[in-house]
């Protein structure tokens, strides 16, 4: 069976070819989704495709070893697998986390660790599809000379990475002093030009979006629907490694909002296609500090509301304008889903929480389990459900953050879950006693 997918405008229909350089539409200026061929998928019995899919997470065969390439025809089916461009994305670890889901009261809490991957975040699924896309279209002919993003920091990691890997020219805007030095380094470390412009990630978006009017360099933010296609794996992901069995909550950090969409699509594929009877609830977190999807939400979306984003510690979310707002809509409708938000002292000290039952959580992640706690303690999320959390990136980029949380430096910010190193000479006989003051002060704590 020959599988096919193509680019359609999410507001009026309008189709465009998978390889048409193209991220709105011409007619009515709608963002575009990649559609599949959903008869022809249904080639295969809901059976045949999860045996086929459990086949793959332990293939040695390219490109299957990657957890997005591993669901290629649900996602890229036209993509030569000599134009594959991986770095072994995907099949990150789902974690069952009973300490910290007993001291919130969810006994039942798992978290998906996307941070655990060739760049640290999740934007490495999105990016291997894309990139990958750009390569066949080079060797099909069309002129692209380089491929361009605006970023906070993790996109820009992902596509210098990726291009670096094809021989690809890549463009970077970063929003100057607002990103960590990790994400900063990445893509200079993969060779990428990197601009680092004086004013916000929706300042940066504006001028990406101008520069890649030029057909000649492509666009490589989530407005482009290929990132989503391949992002959208981490849901079907999700159900996989809990036996084919859908959690009743997922919460997810939301920024831009393809990582809504991403989810919402690839869950929405299963269900259509009878690997799943249900759905779950979708909860999108966002920082107090960068909140349009929350104020909107408040209003039931009847109204847009564009924020200036404020200065957050969740720096990779530090977005007023999000590119994937309609997309993001239509899925939190479909899936009953809710909009929190975490302000900066929620988030940092709901981070510090998880680090201390053995995490290593980002800001972001921190941003995503605050909301939770939120709604655990008003009742709206059960203690008999269960619940993931998506961590997007890993801690380690956002070392500086923790440092001045434990330090008692961050602006703003009450540490409930301190930890400094404590200083002593080397006598063995000063160590034990005070090692046993420390143990008996746990111990009665």
């Amino acid at each position: 069976m020959t599988y096919q997918s193509w680019f359609e405008c999410i507001r009026c229909g309008r189709r465009y070819l998978i390889d048409d350089v193209v991220t709105r539409c011409g007619d009515c200026g709608g963002l575009l989704d990649v559609e599949h061929d959903m008869q022809a998928l249904e080639d295969r019995s809901a059976k045949e495709w999860k045996e086929l899919f459990e086949e793959r997470i332990c293939s040695s065969r390219w490109p299957y070893t990657s957890g997005v390439w591993g669901k290629k025809e649900w996602v890229a089916p036209g993509i030569d697998p000599d134009s594959i461009v991986s770095l072994g994305e995907g099949n990150t670890p789902l974690l069952r986390v009973e300490r910290l889901g007993r001291e919130i009261g969810i006994p039942d809490l798992w978290v998906k660790e996307c941070g655990i991957g060739h760049t640290g975040s999740f934007k490495d699924l999105g990016m291997t599809v894309l990139v990958s896309a750009v390569v066949q279209m080079i060797a099909d002919g069309k002129p692209i000379r380089a491929v361009a993003c605006a970023s906070t920091g993790d996109t820009s990691a992902a596509m210098a990475a990726y291009c670096a890997a094809a021989g690809i020219p890549a463009i970077v805007f970063l929003p100057r002093g607002k990103v960590s030095v990790a994400q900063l380094t990445q893509p200079i470390a993969h060779g990428a030009y990197v601009l680092a412009l004086s004013t916000d990630f929706d300042g940066c978006m504006k001028i990406v979006q101008e520069l890649t009017e030029d057909k000649t360099i492509y666009l490589a933010n989530s407005m482009n629907a290929l990132r989503i296609e391949g992002q959208k794996t981490v849901g079907i992901e999700i159900v996989q490694q809990l036996g084919w069995e859908v959690p009743d909550w997922i919460v997810i950090p939301a920024g831009n909002l393809g990582n809504i969409s991403a989810l919402g699509r690839g869950l929405s594929m299963m269900k259509e296609l009878g690997l799943i009877e249900k759905l779950p609830r979708i909860v999108a977190a966002q920082a107090e500090n960068a909140n349009p999807l929350y104020l909107s939400y408040l209003s039931g979306f009847k109204e847009y509301r564009k924020v200036a984003a404020k200065r957050t510690l969740a720096s990779a979310i530090q977005i007023g304008a999000p590119v994937s707002y309609e997309r993001a809509v239509k899925v939190l409708r479909a899936f009953e889903g809710i909009v929190e938000q975490a302000s900066e002292d929620e988030l940092a000290n709901a981070a510090a929480r998880a680090d201390r039952a053995g995490l290593y959580a980002c800001p972001q992640t921190g941003v995503a389990l605050a909301a939770l706690m939120k709604l655990v303690f008003r009742g709206e999320i059960k203690k008999s459900e269960r619940v993931v959390v998506i961590s997007t990136a890993h801690g380690l980029k956002f070392t500086e953050m923790k440092v001045g949380y434990h330090e008692g430096t961050l602006a703003g910010i009450t540490p409930r879950h301190v930890n400094r190193p404590l200083e002593f000479p080397a006598d063995i006989a000063v160590i034990r006693e005070r090692i046993a003051r420390l143990l008996d002060h746990r111990i009665l704590s």
